[in-house]
């Protein structure tokens, strides 16, 4: 009896605590949950075999395609003006069109989507390792996070997500312009999608406009590595 009032207890003041005060105890709970998650996963490869039977029949798609009249222009257009913008922290800046991006080293994928909401879908991706974009940019020694911007907006900001330099030349994250073989839904984040299969989905950034190589994420919206990060108080980790 006494271990459970015990546990309310603590329950009940840690409630009040981030409540009162979320920024604070997402920066300081997170701050130590991330090197404790770095330490004990950093090293553990997934090694996840699916073929093209287990591709789910449906695979849900969350939020709604950007409205803004740039994105709409660029969709009415089969997107043929859109242009990717690679720079920041790098020897050579990029503008890549779709027709480029296809044009370079393609990888296929089958991998498991889990989303934080709970639920998980298989789909087959296609597209550029971002390993290969590094290569290409070559970026400075001090740029340590990749920031993926979205032409999409959302509580009256643009969507965005940063991940760790390591997490960008990982083998499984990719630029995915084909969903299924087929070239990439809409709905799925068309014309680009960030594809990176061991994080949980908020991180892979659909409908990419730029890609920014930077030291810090301190100064990029509210500071905290994300859109869902600055909004909803998540954690820039997120694996799987």
């Amino acid at each position: 009896a006494l271990f459970v009032l015990v546990v309310v207890t603590i329950h009940v003041w840690a409630t009040g605590i981030s409540l009162k005060k979320p920024r604070l105890v997402q920066n300081k709970l997170g701050a130590v949950i991330e090197i404790v998650r770095r330490a004990l996963f950093r090293g553990i490869v997934p090694r996840p075999f699916y073929s093209k039977s287990d591709v789910t029949p449906f695979f849900r798609a969350n939020g709604y395609p950007p409205d803004t009249k740039e994105y709409k222009d660029l969709l009415e257009n089969k997107f043929v003006n859109w242009r990717m913008k690679v720079h920041g922290l790098v020897e050579k800046s990029l503008e890549l069109s779709l027709a480029d991006i296809r044009a370079l080293k393609k990888e296929i994928q089958i991998t498991e989507h889990s989303c934080i909401q709970g639920w998980t879908a298989i789909g087959e991706w296609g597209g550029v390792p971002m390993s290969y974009i590094i290569s290409l940019c070559r970026p400075l020694p001090q740029a340590r996070y990749v920031v993926f911007y979205s032409y999409q907006y959302t509580d009256g900001a643009q969507f965005y997500e940063a991940i760790y330099m390591e997490l960008a030349k990982h083998h499984q994250t990719i630029l995915a312009y084909e969903m299924n073989g087929k070239p990439l839904p809409v709905p799925h984040g068309a014309p680009l999608r960030l594809r990176i299969e061991t994080q949980l989905g908020f991180k892979m950034v659909k409908w990419v406009k730029s890609i920014e190589f930077v030291s810090d994420y301190k100064k990029i919206g509210m500071g905290q590595g994300g859109h869902r990060e600055d909004h909803m108080y998540y954690g820039i980790g997120a694996g799987i």
